[in-house]
């Protein structure tokens, strides 16, 4: 049970899984991670938590990260379908504040290893799509914030028809890359 595929992705330690699943006429069996399969891949994962969030057709979640204690995430589609983000946020890092996306969904059995230090969001491409989120490191609730999903120095293309996108109004408030930058640089006003 062990056909787990492992793709490194241009952003450092981050890598696009496919997971093991069959299916007959009864339906479905996956599994999603195996701490020994991961770790064989360079992947130090423990499991600390396990969320589930339901979003219909057009949400858009994020771009969520915690600054003081970062956690490292596991996501995957059960139900449904997304266009997943990751953002790089360690400003010593190569790559900083390139990003990548990704389908997600229960039919292609993909899931994201997104490391500390990046941002995460999605949006849902079909109603009542479930996101299975797994995190290694507790949920800092003083430290949970994020980037607006429409920052322009990062500049995602999102596939939602600007007018047709749903957020949270926590969302909408979120900080700019800029005060991001500026909150790390000990130059927060």
């Amino acid at each position: 049970m062990s056909n787990f595929s492992f793709t490194k992705l241009g952003l450092e330690g981050a890598y696009l899984i496919e997971y093991f699943s069959v299916g007959d006429n009864r339906g479905g069996f996956s599994k999603v991670y195996e701490k020994a399969i991961y770790k064989e891949v360079g992947i130090d994962f423990t499991l600390n938590e396990t969320f589930i969030s339901v979003s219909a057709k057009n949400v858009i979640r994020g771009l969520h990260f915690q600054t003081g204690n970062p956690q490292a995430k596991l996501v995957s589609v059960p139900k449904g379908k997304v266009y997943d983000v990751i953002v790089d946020l360690r400003l010593e890092s190569l790559t900083f504040k390139k990003w990548e996306a990704f389908e997600l969904s229960e039919q292609n059995h993909r899931a994201l290893y997104v490391p500390r230090g990046f941002a995460h969001g999605f949006a849902s491409l079909e109603d009542d799509t479930l996101m299975l989120y797994q995190c290694d490191g507790a949920y800092d609730k003083d430290t949970d914030t994020g980037i607006r999903y429409d920052d322009p120095d990062i500049g995602i293309e999102w596939p939602i028809e600007k007018g047709k996108d749903i957020h949270s109004q926590r969302d909408l408030q979120l900080m700019s890359l800029k005060s991001y930058i500026k909150s790390k640089n000990g130059n927060a006003s």
